[in-house]
């Protein structure tokens, strides 16, 4: 059943399911403006979510040929998955950062056995074992989600307000989560009067309790190479999706918004309280990561002895994957501020505190 929220100020939010994910659903918001109304995400490309996005509208007292545009705040298929569809029913435009647009323009270019190919080479590099990497060779048929996404049709500049008549929505560059993230601040007294600066549409930046994933930017069209290959003495100087997330976070907790509308999970209030707990979080997760680099680790390696949500052998085949992905954004973290270091001659490439 479809469920709908009134936020007030003609703020509304639906419940859109992600489906077999333990995230359960995307709230895409529903803004009023004075042509129409906008949507911000738009939920996963699935029948299933577009029938209650479609219901959620409804419910609304509008439907999806009467949106007038799309806000992403980043690429991910359970945000922008649905925006296709959206802009087919209606002729709504759909805006996005440069940097995510970017990353959907190279996603519709790349066939889908590239995608195994370069996920193969990378988690090769860094020291995964031949059981995990084989699937990715086998020559079958397979695909993957979110392989032909809308091109946006108009760029989110950061710090500018974005053209929604009769409302006050500026752009925040929030890059972690993916280089083009973006958060928006509705400039706007709190319909229930709450203290503070109108409210945040968060995406996936600032969640009430988990943390986002934050692995690497990198896609089969990168022109850096797999992030962990014998040139790991360069790991200083590719992206740090790690310190964009650190410095992003402070960024929003300096705007002090009475409210936080995230993408997942529900409404909270104190931004800055909870960016506090997420700057903590990450300094012990490093300081932690040290202690396991006392002697040289491959990411793989480190991987396996970070802590999780279960122990790693519990730990699915693709959440493998990811928590390999955040482990090297986490060295890259640490090779950036000097208290890491790639081990020079050994591949895979392993890396020691200093």
């Amino acid at each position: 059943m479809t469920q709908v929220t009134d936020h007030g100020g003609g703020v509304r939010s639906l419940r859109v399911p992600i489906p077999d994910n333990p995230l359960g659903h995307t709230l895409v918001y529903v803004v009023d403006t004075d042509r129409g109304p906008v949507l911000i995400d738009t939920g996963w490309d699935d029948p299933e979510s577009w029938e209650t996005l479609a219901e959620g509208l409804t419910a609304c007292g509008t439907s999806a040929a009467e949106i007038h545009g799309v806000v992403i705040t980043h690429h991910h298929p359970d945000h922008h998955g649905l925006s296709g569809r959206v802009r087919e029913a209606s002729g709504a435009w759909i805006a996005m950062h440069a940097a995510d647009t970017a990353v959907v323009r190279r996603t519709r270019q790349a066939r889908p056995e590239r995608w195994f190919t370069y996920m193969a080479a990378k988690l090769a590099a860094a020291g995964a074992p031949e059981e995990h990497i084989a699937p990715l060779r086998q020559p079958r048929h397979r695909t993957l989600p979110g392989l032909s996404p809308a091109l946006p049709d108009r760029d989110i500049v950061p710090g500018e307000l974005l053209a929604l008549p009769g409302r006050r929505l500026r752009a925040i560059w929030t890059p972690g989560h993916t280089p083009g993230h973006v958060c928006l601040h509705l400039e706007e007294t709190h319909p229930a009067r709450l203290p503070g600066r109108g409210r945040l549409f968060s995406g996936d930046h600032l969640l009430p309790g988990i943390t986002p994933h934050i692995g690497l930017y990198e896609d089969p069209e990168d022109s850096g190479g797999p992030p962990c290959s014998s040139e790991a003495e360069s790991l200083g100087d590719v992206t740090d999706p790690l310190g964009d997330y650190l410095d992003s976070l402070e960024r929003v907790g300096r705007l002090a918004p009475a409210e936080v509308l995230p993408a997942h999970q529900h409404p909270f209030p104190d931004a800055a309280g909870r960016v506090r707990e997420l700057l903590t979080h990450h300094e012990s997760r490093l300081t932690a990561l040290l202690a396991l680099l006392a002697e040289p680790l491959t990411p793989w390696q480190l991987a396996e002895r970070m802590e999780w949500n279960r122990p790693w052998a519990e730990i699915p085949y693709g959440s493998r994957t990811i928590a390999v992905s955040e482990a090297e954004a986490h060295l890259r973290r640490l090779v950036k501020l000097g208290r890491a270091e790639a081990v020079p001659g050994g591949e895979p490439v392993t890396y020691v505190a200093v």
